[in-house]
């Protein structure tokens, strides 16, 4: 469907025009929830877009030789993932502009990458549902232990968010829902899209008729 990656590819450059943006005007602000949109915005909205729209062009961002499993793919985000948000690098990437850039560099270069294996699986789409399906879990555990977690683990005191007073607990607590309704939330639809695709295919196999 010409009409739809091309519209997936816009999306997804205007959106992460959008979050590069936004990560300009929000940084040295010192706020999580900030951070977190612009994260979530990257990882998952603009990179399935960009998976989506670019695959099999030649602007394709991961030629052959670079494709990973579904479930390596979600391995190696949680791991880029969770990096970023222990409290030492995350206080490290906050007091700087280059670190933060390539905190954020990593997180689209994972998002794709992950995006791209589930829409390519090497092993059919259950390994891409798979993969999605795992990479909400660990997205929900996070999120679910930033929003509850008994103190501020970025810093203390009161930051701004957009123009917004917040002190340092409430800007987490607010960071680790926005992980949890966006990130872990599209995911899991990613993955129960691609089941539905594999379902919806098994029925059209069993109804065809057999010459």
């Amino acid at each position: 469907m010409p009409a739809m990656t091309y519209i997936a590819r816009l999306l997804g450059l205007v959106l992460l025009s959008v979050m590069v943006a936004l990560f300009f005007a929000s940084f040295g602000s010192g706020s999580f929830t900030a951070h977190m949109v612009i994260h979530m915005g990257i990882v998952a909205v603009a990179a399935p877009l960009i998976a989506y729209g670019f695959r099999d062009t030649r602007f394709d961002p991961l030629p052959g030789m670079l494709r990973v499993s579904p479930m390596l793919a979600s391995f190696i985000e949680l791991v880029v993932v969770w990096f970023w948000h222990f409290p030492t690098f995350r206080t490290s990437a906050d007091a700087s502009l280059i670190l933060s850039l390539v905190e954020q560099a990593s997180f689209l270069v994972a998002g794709v990458l992950l995006w791209h294996a589930c829409f390519r699986p090497k092993d059919g789409r259950l390994a891409g549902t798979a993969g999605l399906l795992f990479t909400s879990l660990h997205m929900t555990l996070l999120g679910v232990l930033l929003a509850l977690a008994p103190r501020p683990l970025y810093g203390d005191g009161d930051i701004t968010c957009f123009g917004i007073p917040l002190s340092a607990a409430a800007d987490q607590q607010i960071g680790g829902v926005v992980m949890l309704m966006v990130g872990a939330l599209a995911y899991l639809l990613g993955g129960i899209l691609l089941l539905a695709g594999v379902l919806r295919d098994g029925e059209t196999l069993r109804e065809r008729p057999r010459w």
